[in-house]
Order: structure tokens, then C-alpha cells, then sequence
């Protein structure tokens, strides 16, 4: 006999049926962080105030000493950077109750990544964002083109689109010879690059041929080789700067050593959670507390590159 079409369906039993969460939550893509990780890092943890004065000596000089003569003493007037701790930020979630009895575990894992990710890329992007005004520039007016290494880039050139150029040989050699003239230490000094850029150093000799990529023991995140001495880090994070037309974006990328800029801690990343009876339900928040300023000035250099 048919029994017609009134059927209990999971569409109507939907009310009834648990949804449960994989237990395998993936996150949206990382991006690459790695510019926190190669400047000159700073603690000031369970310290009061909110701004560090680091001393700058000024370098004094040799002197040939002449006979029956008193020494010449050298003097100077020394500066100093000052790092404001001026940076607060936080990432906040409320879970529900029944948020909490019905779902995996994996959704309070998910959440306490998601924190730590979202925060370290703010760190990052604040970092990068100095590289706008290496070499005494403002908003990457004293900026290369990654093609030469020498060009100035402009974003009014070629009728307002821009003149950024793939990065290539000569344009690095350039810019390693900017640091050298400029007595910046050849120990510690990084390329940070864009994905677009990492494309087109698989295209240079000097990057594939094994002799210039070093050991291989790729530690740190994003590093993926070595060129004339230099370690490599490609980044998804590095700025995007727009020519004066308004719709032609290019990445922005930069050598320097790890004593161009600081990043001060005050307080590292903090996670906490309470109970909220009124929501009833946790909330979980993440904190951190730092600052980040230029140290020296010509130790980097910031390049532009197309970006596609």
C-alpha cells in the first residue's frame, strides 16, 4: 500500500539533526610572516612607559698622532631613536554555550590559531609598512625599480601607470652595493620579496645555481635560498603601491640589514578568557602590546616591482 508522500525527510527532521564540525578545521591560507623575524627585536616586557630611547653614537675617527703633540680627542654629540610602545591590538570571540557542548574541540583550536595569526600579521604589516621611508624617503619616494637596482621609482612615469620593473641580477647587485657604500654590515642582511618577484629569481642563474643558495636548512618561514650572501624570504605580505592612475597596483619589497628597524615588545601575545553569564558563553581575547620604528635609516633599501 503507498504510504503517500508525507515522508519524515532530513529536510524536515532538519531541527533534529546534529551539525557537527570536522574535526579537521582549515584555516584560510596563511600568509607567509617573516619580516618580524629578521629585524632587531627588543623586550620590554614588565617594564613601565611608553617610549624607549635608544642611544645612536655617532662614530669617531682615527687620527695620526704627531710627534710632541697631545692626542686628538675625539668628540661628538650623540643622538638617539626613540621606539613609542604606541600599538594595542586584540582579537575577541564569544562561544556560545551550546557553541561549546555541540562542536568539536577543533572550533576552540581554530579560534586560538586564528588569533595568533591575525595578530602576528599585524605586527608584520607594521613592520613593512617602514619601508616607505628607507633612504629618507616618504611613501617610497626614495624607492628603486627592481630591474636595475638604480632607477628611481616613480608613479607618475610612463603617462601616470608607473615604471616598477621585475627584479632581476643587476637590480640586486645594485642594491647590495647601496648597503656596501653605505657601510651596512654584510652579515644579517635579508631580501624580502613578493611572491611575483620569487617567479622571477627562478629565472636568474645566480639564485638556482646551488652554490648561491647555501646550506638549504631553511629555518625560518618564507626563506627560500640565498643570493650573493644574502638570505631570500618571499612574503604575500609585502605593500602594494599604486601609481598616480589610481588602478595600476605594484609590490613593494626591500634588502636591508636586521639593524634598520626594531620591534619592542612590551607585551607578547596574551590569550585570556572568562565566563559570561549574560551571554553565557566564554569570551576569549588575544592581545599584544609592542611598538616598531626605523633604526637606520641606509641600511635598506625598498625596490617596486610590477605586480603580476
Amino acid at each position: 500500500m503507498a504510504l503517500g508522500s508525507n515522508h519524515n525527510t532530513t529536510t524536515t527532521a532538519a531541527n533534529f539533526i546534529p551539525e557537527l564540525w570536522s574535526d579537521e578545521v582549515i584555516a584560510g591560507y596563511k600568509k607567509n610572516l617573516v619580516v618580524a623575524n629578521v629585524v632587531t627585536r627588543m623586550s620590554h616586557k614588565g617594564k613601565k612607559g611608553d617610549t624607549i630611547h635608544i642611544p645612536a653614537p655617532t662614530r669617531g675617527a682615527a687620527n695620526a698622532k704627531q710627534a710632541s703633540t697631545q692626542v686628538i680627542l675625539n668628540t661628538a654629540t650623540h643622538g638617539e631613536k626613540q621606539v613609542s610602545i604606541n600599538k594595542h591590538y586584540e582579537y575577541s570571540v564569544l562561544i556560545e554555550d551550546i557553541v561549546e557542548v555541540q562542536a568539536l574541540q577543533s572550533l576552540r583550536r581554530f579560534y586560538t590559531d586564528d588569533a595568533g595569526y591575525a595578530l602576528a600579521t599585524q605586527v608584520d604589516t607594521d613592520l613593512v609598512n617602514l619601508w616607505a621611508a628607507l633612504q629618507g624617503g616618504s611613501a617610497y619616494s626614495a624607492a628603486v625599480i627592481g630591474g636595475d637596482g638604480t632607477t628611481a621609482w616613480s608613479g607618475t612615469a610612463n603617462t601616470n601607470t608607473g615604471n616598477g620593473t621585475d627584479i632581476g641580477d643587476a637590480g640586486i647587485r645594485k642594491m647590495i652595493l647601496a648597503l656596501d657604500n653605505a657601510d651596512v654590515p654584510m652579515d644579517n642582511r635579508v631580501l624580502v620579496i613578493p611572491p611575483i618577484a620569487a617567479n622571477d629569481l627562478l629565472g636568474i642563474n645566480r639564485f638556482t645555481e646551488q652554490q648561491y643558495i647555501g646550506s638549504g636548512d631553511a629555518i625560518k618561514t618564507g626563506k627560500i635560498g640565498m643570493i650573493y650572501g644574502v638570505d631570500v624570504y618571499v612574503s604575500s605580505n609585502c605593500p602594494t603601491v599604486t601609481a598616480a592612475d589610481t588602478s595600476t597596483d605594484y609590490r613593494a619589497g626591500a634588502l636591508f640589514h636586521k639593524d634598520a628597524f626594531v620591534l619592542a615588545e612590551q607585551m607578547g601575545v596574551r590569550s585570556q578568557t572568562q565566563y559570561k553569564q549574560e551571554y553565557l558563553g566564554d569570551l576569549f581575547t588575544a592581545d599584544t602590546l609592542y611598538g616598531v620604528s626605523e633604526l637606520r635609516d641606509n641600511a635598506g633599501i625598498a625596490f617596486v616591482v610590477p605586480s603580476t
